[in-house]
């Protein structure tokens, strides 16, 4: 596992600037970018376990942690729920380039089943920063409602996390 040192510079120039001190003892002012990779690296190994995320609220709040403005590509994402809304777990199962990510309802299904969740959320990223659910995001998200109904697991939403917004398909009635 990476371990990464960030302080605050009380000493320089750029008093109050955050600090990243590289495995070489390096020590250099953090750039954004960096700042949000260990940020997401640190929302990892602290998810969120059987909390309730039954409100769309609670779900961007972490999704804002989690699919962050650094990321250069799409990633589509799931979040696992037991009967209650609880936390599962959360994957990230799909990548894709700047524009798109190839998503597959059925290794959706079969991750659903394994990990026995009876409510699943699917998320991903518009790095473009434009939170608007396109007609490819809108036909998934039925196609995938679908399929996993079959299966006896519920839809819940699907969100889209743009910069520092995050679109919920299902409160503008596209779920």
């Amino acid at each position: 596992m990476k371990q990464y040192s960030l302080a605050l510079d009380s000493q320089s120039l750029n008093a109050g600037a955050l600090l990243v001190r590289e495995a070489d003892g390096a020590v250099r002012a953090a750039s954004r970018k960096k700042i949000l990779m260990v940020t997401r690296e640190l929302v990892n190994v602290e998810e969120p376990h059987g909390e309730d995320l039954s409100k769309p609220n609670l779900v961007k709040e972490f999704l804002l942690l989690r699919l962050n403005a650094a990321l250069e590509h799409e990633v589509c994402g799931l979040i696992l729920l037991d009967s209650q809304n609880r936390l599962i777990d959360y994957l990230e199962p799909f990548r894709g380039t700047f524009n798109q990510a190839s998503v597959y309802p059925r290794e959706i299904v079969k991750m659903a089943l394994h990990h026995n969740a009876l409510s699943v959320m699917l998320v991903h990223n518009h790095p473009s920063g434009v939170a608007e659910a396109s007609q490819a995001d809108t036909a998934l998200t039925k196609h995938l409602k679908q399929a996993l109904a079959l299966a006896d697991v519920r839809l819940l939403d699907h969100f889209i996390v743009a910069g520092a917004t995050v679109l919920s398909m299902a409160e503008r009635g596209l779920c």
